[in-house]
């Protein structure tokens, strides 16, 4: 049997669903680079061949790390789903001549490196400057027309992304995107491979304009898609689009809905600036998360970024809950050279293509849908809330168990600056069309901060 090793860092899908994928194709050894989810162990554990934990490293000693455990399990495949450890794994994969995203990989991952190549290659991207100093900053806002986003160039999930007027707002904001950073990678929600350059490293670039019109016809989806697909030996393969709901200001992500409710033609055209963007990294074999903001009237789009890896948290369920795609386990199969059956074009959810039903994540946070923080914080506790009052007739919800706090923990506060870190749990959603579960999803966030309280407000007036 083939042998697979596995490298598990912050982010990416729960284990007790990626590990049992991997698994049918391999004996799978973990190598933990973070905390084990203990929570869902009785699930993931047992399809391991062998789980190791690793102290802390970073740079050339996780590269070797990384690399001696492969040697050490006979590993014919070496993979990971986190965005932080993508560099260091893929830096071990050429050590050892296996496949992987290959020597660019950074342009997948440092912001600054990736908006360079796709200006270059004539990919359409916002204005932006890069930020090394305080210089920098007065730079950009005599080129650049404001207000600007402020971004950490090796985050992710929206941490350390900041509105700024001004360069003045801009220095203030870079000081707290830096702290933000640090405080990050404590918890290991940062760069692995390169700790210092994911605190220090920042680009400020235009706000573009987005918008529905001419894309969606129900107001409740938000204004950019992304491209999930695999790059197998340097071809890229498309597989299918998510939409979104309406981001938390700044730009923290609220909800991944699966299929995006598009029209097949407009699809091929978001898969066209996709193919553009990915073939203009030169990634060789990996997953790959492609982001595209939507401009008012249809026409325009913007490459926001793409990722060597799949979309976080449950995005891989919800391909497969709807498109039928096992996207871990083809990546799997094509890191270990066996025969994969890719799509011949993006599967769209319309004409016939195959789509049952839509699936998506919401992201549980205290904070309105204008991105205000709740007035009280509430304890986070998913079985006190009546659902039943919230979903449409068919549909359904539950915990993503890894990705939630315990019950009875009192919602975190939402800081715009630390964007998904103030999580309190992810739920996965199913319904019969992706309309009805934009309406769910837009229910549920309005209602929400009553829902946790309901049932102390019914106990008392018993």
């Amino acid at each position: 049997m083939s042998s697979i090793l596995f490298v598990h860092a912050r982010g990416g899908p729960p284990l007790e669903y990626a590990v049992p994928r991997m698994a049918a194709h391999g004996e799978v050894h973990l190598l933990a680079l973070a905390p084990l989810p203990q929570v869902t162990a009785d699930t993931w554990r047992p399809a391991c061949a062998s789980v190791t934990e690793a102290p802390p490293s970073g740079g050339t000693a996780l590269v070797e790390l990384i690399a001696d455990h492969a040697e050490r399990v006979a590993a014919q495949a070496v993979l990971t789903f986190s965005e932080y450890a993508v560099v260091a794994v893929a830096l071990a994969c050429r050590r050892l001549g296996l496949a992987g995203p290959g020597e660019h990989v950074a342009a997948a991952r440092d912001k600054r490196l990736m908006r360079r190549i796709w200006r270059d290659a004539g990919v359409p991207v916002p204005g932006f400057a890069e930020i090394h100093g305080a210089a920098d900053i007065d730079e950009a806002f005599r080129r650049l027309t404001p207000p600007l986003l402020l971004k950490a160039a090796w985050s992710a999930g929206s941490t350390a992304h900041l509105t700024v007027r001004d360069a003045r707002e801009a220095g203030r904001a870079w000081r707290l995107g830096r702290s933000v950073m640090a405080s990050s990678a404590e918890e290991g929600y940062a760069e692995l491979h390169a700790a210092d350059e994911g605190v220090s490293d920042f680009l400020l670039e235009e706000i573009v304009t987005g918008g529905i019109r001419g894309w969606f016809a129900d107001p409740g989806w938000g204004d950019y898609v992304s491209v999930e697909g695999i790059v197998a030996g340097g071809v890229y393969h498309p597989l299918c689009l998510t939409g979104r709901l309406p981001t938390v200001p700044p730009f923290t992500e609220r909800a991944s809905i699966a299929p995006a409710d598009l029209s097949e033609p407009l699809q091929r055209r978001i898969e066209a600036a996709s193919r553009a963007a990915v073939d203009a990294l030169g990634l060789d074999t990996c997953a790959t998360h492609t982001e595209i903001k939507l401009a008012p009237g249809g026409r325009d789009m913007w490459l926001i970024e793409t990722a060597a890896r799949f979309g976080g948290v449950m995005t891989t369920r919800q391909v497969e809950a709807v498109f039928g795609l096992d996207m871990i386990g083809m990546l799997t199969r094509e890191l270990l050279g066996r025969p994969v059956a890719y799509p011949p074009a993006m599967l769209t959810g319309a004409g016939g293509s195959g789509a049952a039903g839509a699936a998506g994540s919401l992201v549980i946070l205290a904070a309105d849908r204008a991105g205000e923080p709740w007035s009280e914080q509430p304890r986070w506790d998913f079985d006190a809330v009546d659902w039943t009052d919230l979903l449409s007739p068919g549909s359904t919800i539950e915990p993503v168990r890894e990705r939630s706090l315990p019950a009875g923990t009192p919602m975190p506060a939402y800081e715009r600056a630390e964007g998904a870190n103030t999580m309190a749990a992810l739920c996965f959603l199913t319904a019969r069309s992706a309309d009805v579960l934009v309406a769910d999803c837009t229910r549920i966030i309005e209602a929400l901060p009553k829902a946790l309280t309901a049932h102390l407000t019914t106990g008392a007036s018993r």
